[in-house]
């Protein structure tokens, strides 16, 4: 193979998401302040800035308002204002609204704005290449590069053109080594390459297991006379049992345009739920449906959300580099929001790390940035959030009336933190212990299969490359995973990947992994009972092209 080039920069960041880009800008806005040229590059495996980009979402301007305060002239498109809150418990027939002076103000969006964060990441690229940041899309950070001393000096993207076989094609392309004075990994949740500094660096030593949800996504085209910028609907309950995690978004954007999602914890127990079957059937539900009749599905996609709060979060450095965004587990649960703690995580990680460039210091640990954090707004807010999830995880009852007494009578300032009680991969219940669930057939209206919606996710990958879903032991899924729990990556992967198939007469199963199906969504990481499926970076440029999510 050929040798790879390799590129000098003093700041390399891995991912293009929010707290990538927040974190790019305030580098080159500190040197215009400070006279101090540096150099930035952001790498994105995605095929443009954007493209696998998936969010509610509600954001909260607070950290954009500090990192660009003239955003309303720059164009940025938070384009509709949160009118109305409305929050639902559902029965199967029915819904009860909660009292907005009864909703705890985590839950509360006045002043908030209804977005597409996909459009807004392709703004804020704009803006960071306005400022003088190289943006490389669908160039995959595909492995940590590390000096003699152990630090991280960087990353190498992916080689394109590498065959099923492992062998190089006509195609090949070698990739190329990104070398920094500091890495910053802004993957999102369950970052590849961040999980494999996290075990490395033993980041976790101290920090709670990480918790995640699926959260799952289709952005609508409603009739006029049924659409309301602003509304917010956030429900819980029905089609969910209540000792099960989880709940509903519905937004109204701008355009006769709805972003319609639920979100179901990981922890789940019952080898037989389907999150995705959950999603469909939620929106048969009479509340809900009635805004979808007569409209369009647009566009279809599922991500992992970190859920796990303050409790959660894995040390932040390491010499070298930096965990920003939810490469590190910064996501507000009780208020469904993250955007705006990446933004502000990505903030705080630029202003240590150009006051150490600017030094002349390299490849350190940058001990500023957590302190900074520690210090600052988003710890506050994280703090009083920190029970959320170990509420919730009692159930739905308790874990509500718990958590509201904690927000509403406590103001999140309760004198003791509740803890978190293992990892998700851990909490399935064997076949034998659980009732299958029969989910309905989708009607092609309103509810849909999951290959459909995968077409519309735009997903596409070479089909000739290595697969990136790998399996530690290739016995395990039938001997284990299919024998204790009827092969449940049949049912949480959001887009049909796993499959099991037999001989004509029902004999030997095997799983089939249909690769070019995965919208990178990392669940099968996540979820996996054994930890036997691994997710790795694929060929760049590959996955789903989220338009407008």
């Amino acid at each position: 193979m050929s040798e790879r080039e390799s590129m000098e920069y003093d700041v390399v960041i891995v991912g293009a998401g929010p707290a990538g880009l927040a974190a790019a800008i305030k580098l080159k806005q500190l040197a215009a302040e400070q006279n101090h040229e540096i150099s930035v590059c952001v790498i994105e495996k995605g095929s443009e800035v954007g493209a696998h980009i998936l969010s509610g979402a509600v954001m909260d301007p607070r950290a954009l308002n500090e990192l660009l305060p003239n955003w309303k002239e720059l164009d940025a498109p938070l384009n509709t204002p949160v009118t109305d809150d409305c929050f639902l418990f559902l029965s199967e027939v029915s819904s009860l609204r909660v009292p907005t002076f009864l909703l705890p103000g985590c839950l509360q969006n006045h002043g908030n704005y209804v977005i597409s964060l996909g459009n807004v990441c392709r703004w804020l690229g704009q803006q960071a290449e306005g400022l003088g940041v190289e943006i490389f899309p669908g160039f995959a950070a595909a492995e940590v590069l590390f000096d003699d001393k152990g630090s991280v000096v960087g990353v190498a993207t992916g080689d394109m053109g590498i065959g099923k076989d492992g062998k190089p094609t006509d195609a090949h392309a070698p990739g190329m080594e990104l070398r920094a004075k500091y890495t910053l990994f802004a993957e999102g949740c369950r970052g590849h390459l961040g999980k494999q500094l996290q075990e490395k660096f033993k980041l976790r030593a101290n920090a709670e297991p990480q918790l995640y949800g699926i959260g799952l996504k289709e952005l609508w085209e409603i009739k006029p006379e049924k659409h309301k910028p602003g509304l917010v609907i956030h429900t819980a309950g029905w089609p969910l049992e209540n000792d099960t995690y989880g709940g509903s978004f519905c937004y109204h954007l701008e355009n006769n345009l709805v972003a319609i999602g639920f979100v179901v914890g990981l922890g789940y127990t019952n080898p037989y739920l389907s999150p995705y079957e959950e999603f469909q059937r939620y929106k048969t539900h009479p509340a809900i449906r009635t805004y979808l009749e007569g409209g369009k599905r647009i566009s279809y996609g599922a991500r992992a959300i970190n859920a796990g709060g303050l409790q959660s979060l894995p040390k932040l450095i390491f010499p070298g580099g930096c965990l920003i965004g939810d490469d590190a587990g910064f996501l507000n649960a009780s208020r469904i929001k993250g955007s705006h703690a990446a933004i502000k995580s990505g903030m705080l990680a630029a202003d240590a790390v150009f006051e150490a460039v600017r030094k002349g210091r390299a490849g350190d640990e940058l001990n500023d940035y957590p302190v900074a954090f520690e210090g600052s707004w988003l710890h506050d807010e994280l703090h009083r959030a920190r029970n959320f999830k170990p509420w919730m995880a009692k159930g739905l009852i308790i874990g509500t009336l718990g958590f509201g007494m904690d927000q509403v009578l406590l103001r999140g300032k309760a004198p003791w933190t509740l803890h978190h009680h293992g990892p998700d991969h851990e909490s399935l219940k064997s076949k034998r212990e659980c009732e299958p669930i029969v989910y309905p057939k989708p009607d092609g209206v309103i509810t849909f299969d999951r290959l459909s919606s995968v077409f519309i996710s735009n997903t596409n990958h070479n089909e000739d490359q290595p697969a990136h879903l790998t399996l530690k032991d290739a016995s395990v899924p039938i001997k284990v995973n299919l024998e204790l729990y009827d092969a449940p990556e049949q049912r949480y992967c959001p887009a049909g990947v796993y499959e099991i198939v037999r001989d004509n007469d029902g004999s030997n199963p095997r799983l089939q992994i249909n690769a070019q199906n995965c919208v990178h969504c990392k669940t099968c990481d996540i979820k996996d009972p054994t930890q036997n499926i691994v997710w790795v970076t694929p060929e760049g440029g590959g996955g789903p092209n989220y338009p407008g999510m």
